[in-house]
């Protein structure tokens, strides 16, 4: 099979670049059960996959959003796979989905982003060309018309984030500078509480650099640390010893990536009723789960009464490798054994069938 990540960061990241993760993450855990992945992406590999196709030398980050890298990778991908038999193509892209019409293969996307809007409207003129994985139950239901093929949760490697039972007295606000993050609610629910804060996150791009100097810088102080963008180590040090992860979301994000780290280290988390967070956090076990921003400081005051270890355990049995591996396999089977959409070339019956049954194989489930 192909996996296909976005051309944005190396695959995995140094730093920020959630999606970034979750693709190594995947490919690497679909390697470990069996699986040969070509996968196509930026800078250098250092995945598992068998074979990688690199559409950048270096990563083109300083135009992250722009349109011409996403099109060059997608002719990469073009080129890429034009004499190679894959069984599906596992697109985490955004312009490499256009792709799906002109081959046998069928083409699978992770909707990592909104499913509203604009984007809404693209993936529905993909039409049955592609189908969609939602990260969350909550991004599928605010658009449910789409082509969607099945639900799976982004995952992390649990067991590469410490775990720490005794925690420091700081919580901890780790994302991207933008209002929709919420680092200002941060602030101000934090010195409510009377206890420190520290920030860290990404502020490179312009809008980012304008939040952060009018609703962050103007804060600091010595309750309020700013640490800058957190690398690896520096993020699993943070999580772990934080008292709590602050999570403030003001949109429907559809996944928060953050806080599944958050619980691996057995950090619980504190966050508003947004998105996927009702399906992340277990309200009075995991974390606490507010309805107003008012009710944060409070949340945050009684945090330590969650127990460091439900978090962990709850972490590896819902949102660990193996538990997201196994949710795309079943989504890879379904596919390959379906009938073809609209729209593409099917291949013959006979290949068809032996695709799902080497999908069937490797995942170690009997083949129909």
């Amino acid at each position: 099979m192909a996996v296909v990540a976005p051309p944005w960061f190396e695959i995995p990241p140094a730093g920020y670049g959630g999606i970034e993760s979750v693709v190594a993450d995947l490919v690497n855990g679909l390697v470990q059960r069996g699986h040969e992945v070509t996968l196509v992406g930026a800078g250098r590999n250092r995945t598992r996959a068998s074979r990688f196709v690199s559409a950048f030398e270096v990563p083109p980050s300083e135009r992250l959003g722009l349109a011409i890298p996403e099109v060059l990778e997608a002719a990469a991908v073009a080129d890429a796979l034009r004499d190679v038999d894959v069984d599906l193509v596992h697109d985490h892209s955004l312009a490499g989905p256009l792709l799906a019409c002109g081959r046998a293969a069928p083409t699978l996307v992770t909707v990592h982003g909104p499913a509203t809007g604009e984007m809404g409207d693209y993936y529905r003129r993909l039409g049955s060309a592609v189908s969609l994985v939602a990260i969350s139950a909550a991004q599928r239901r605010l658009n449910p018309g789409l082509n969607w093929a099945g639900t799976v949760h982004n995952a992390t490697n649990v067991a590469s984030f410490p775990f720490e039972a005794r925690k420091d007295d700081y919580v901890l606000w780790l994302g991207r500078f933008c209002w929709d993050k919420g680092a200002h609610l941060a602030i101000s629910a934090a010195r409510a509480a009377g206890l420190r804060l520290v920030l860290a996150g990404k502020c490179s791009e312009p809008g980012e650099r304008r939040y952060f100097a009018r609703q962050v810088e103007p804060a600091l102080g010595p309750d309020v640390e700013y640490v800058g963008e957190a690398d690896a180590g520096l993020k699993r040090h943070l999580l772990a010893h934080a008292r709590a992860l602050v999570f403030p979301i003001q949109w429907e994000e559809p996944f928060g990536m953050v806080m599944i780290e958050a619980l691996a280290c057995g950090t619980p988390v504190v966050a508003t009723a947004r998105g996927s967070v009702p399906e992340i956090v277990v309200h009075g076990e995991t974390g606490l789960v507010v309805d107003e921003v008012a009710d944060l400081p409070g949340a945050l005051r009684s945090v330590s009464d969650i127990d460091p270890v439900a978090c962990r355990r709850h972490c590896a049995q819902r949102f660990d490798l193996d538990v997201m591996a196994s949710g795309y396999e079943r989504v890879y089977r379904q596919l390959l054994s379906g009938p073809t959409p609209r729209g593409r070339t099917a291949a013959p019956r006979a290949e068809r069938d032996g695709r799902a049954a080497a999908v069937h194989r490797a995942a170690g489930a009997p083949v129909p």
